[in-house]
């Protein structure tokens, strides 16, 4: 079976459902999804948008197979009529998305659909899916390095990963999100990325000595020559024995590029410093200290905190899975439904929890930067079609208490739309950049972020605002939907 078509990653009820639309609806109805999300991971101040080169493959391969029809039929809640219809089902309508490597905040649109409905009720597990986990992973990326202050962070979690694609698509995710590379190989080859590595506790404990493993080692990769000292004795055995080594290399007169030792146990800031002293006493001043043992952000602050000698990090477990924070919270909701006019009326979920209404329409994502500093002032949600002029000054307030306001005096700020086109009409019009220039984007974009909204704790909130128009329309439509009245 062909497992890189995802046509069936999809609830069951997607297909339930389309099959209602099917007799009772008319299929052709074009309606608006939205993809966002309410609130950032990890309680960082932004998320990192990943994952749309594969919902591109995903929405370009999207048909029923013959096994596919077969199995969806033994499973008898489907009529004839409607599996024929789906055996020749292809993707027709358009989508919009914020690049990838792109910062996003909550509750503006990542992805939005337009697209007849079965169409797009179809797509939502995918969807989901897809940009859920990606973003979580480069956003968690990012605050990894952030925390390591300039110093490399590679990705190497691929044995503790929740299984192969996530080992696959989490590794590529990392990598935009601002690691230098990943031990994931197959990762390496899909998507041209850097593959880095060293070797493991297996490979000394195979020779007769450290010694002689660190040899051996060093002879085949001398430019590359990362040992890892912690089998026996860090201080007393392992560094002891990587020093022995390095000054053979030299005395060899070998070019000694990117060599070093790795710690991968104990109190790391301690042993870093004795190892940085014995390293720098032997006269490798250029030797490399990396490190490694159920890494993440807060910890490696803390290590640079108390001034650990380490100069790369290896992480594994908590980035690819991120540990502390295992899921993003996308959802999928619909927003507008085209009516016999063409024009599209705007939909709205209600709740009980304010945060969790939905903002209704054809809507798209402004973002205002400060003209000065090249900051994010805020991302402002308006309606398709709204039309505003730098020169002119430009009014925010907060759409949950309208009372907060700023007013923006024109010529200070710059507008830029984010959500821009991916398919059109059923046909691919984006080319999705290369894996290693999207994470050049994502640093960018980093660049852009107040240095308060970067803190890992207790960041600053980056404003996500509606539109006059916007606000007016969902206001209006909460008082015709849902008001209670009061007496």
């Amino acid at each position: 079976m062909d497992r890189q078509n995802l046509t069936l990653l999809t609830d069951l009820y997607e297909l339930t459902m389309m099959q209602g639309y099917f007799k009772h609806k008319d299929r052709n109805e074009t309606v608006i999804f939205d993809m966002f999300f309410r609130k950032n991971p990890m309680d960082s101040g932004y998320s990192i948008s990943c994952g749309l080169e594969q919902i591109i493959s995903y929405v370009k391969k999207l048909h029923f197979s013959y096994e596919d029809i077969e199995y969806l039929s033994s499973l008898g809640i489907f009529d004839k009529d409607f599996l024929d219809y789906l055996a020749s089902f292809h993707f027709s309508g358009s989508i919009y998305a914020i690049p990838e490597g792109t910062v996003m905040f909550p509750r503006e649109p990542v992805v939005k659909v337009v697209a007849p409905i079965m169409e797009a009720q179809l797509i939502e597990t995918a969807i989901l899916n897809i940009v859920n986990h990606q973003s979580l992973i480069a956003t968690k990326a990012s605050r990894v390095v952030y925390a390591a202050k300039g110093d490399g962070i590679m990705e190497f979690g691929a044995r503790r990963a929740q299984g192969p694609d996530a080992s696959i698509y989490g590794a590529r995710a990392a990598v935009i999100g601002g690691c230098v590379g990943t031990s994931n190989v197959l990762t390496g080859q899909l998507f041209d990325v850097p593959v880095k590595g060293t070797h493991a506790h297996s490979w000394i404990m195979s020779f007769p000595d450290e010694y002689t493993a660190f040899k051996t080692y060093a002879d085949m990769y001398p430019n590359a020559c990362i040992l890892l000292v912690d089998t026996y004795d860090t201080l007393k055995s392992g560094i002891p024995n990587a020093i022995k080594v390095f000054k053979e290399m030299k005395e060899a007169g070998l070019e000694m590029k990117g060599y070093g030792i790795r710690l991968d146990s104990g109190d790391l800031a301690y042993l870093s410093k004795k190892a940085r002293k014995m390293l720098d006493e032997a006269g490798f001043t250029d030797a490399i200290i990396s490190a490694s043992n159920d890494l993440d952000e807060q910890l490696i602050d803390s290590l640079k905190t108390q001034g650990a000698k380490i100069t790369s990090w290896g992480v594994g477990t908590h980035l690819i899975t991120s540990k502390d924070c295992p899921s993003f919270g996308g959802v999928y909701k619909l927003a507008a439904i085209k009516n016999d006019e063409g024009e599209f009326e705007p939909k709205i979920k209600l709740s009980e929890n304010s945060e969790k209404i939905t903002n209704p329409g054809n809507k798209t994502i402004l973002r205002v930067y400060d003209k000065e500093t090249g900051k994010i002032k805020a991302d402002l949600i308006c309606l398709v079609g709204e039309k505003y002029d730098e020169k002119d000054s430009l009014l925010l307030f907060d759409p949950y208490e309208p009372w907060k306001k700023e007013r923006l005096e024109g010529g200070s700020y710059i507008l830029k739309e984010i959500l821009v086109p991916i398919f059109i009409d059923g046909t691919c019009v984006y080319e999705s950049p290369k894996t290693m220039e999207i994470r050049e984007h994502c640093f960018e974009e980093l660049d852009t972020l107040w240095d308060e909204t970067r803190r890992l704790v207790n960041p600053h909130k980056v404003h996500v605002d509606l539109s006059k128009p916007l606000y007016d329309m969902k206001i209006r439509l909460l008082e015709e939907m849902g008001g209670r009245k009061y007496q």
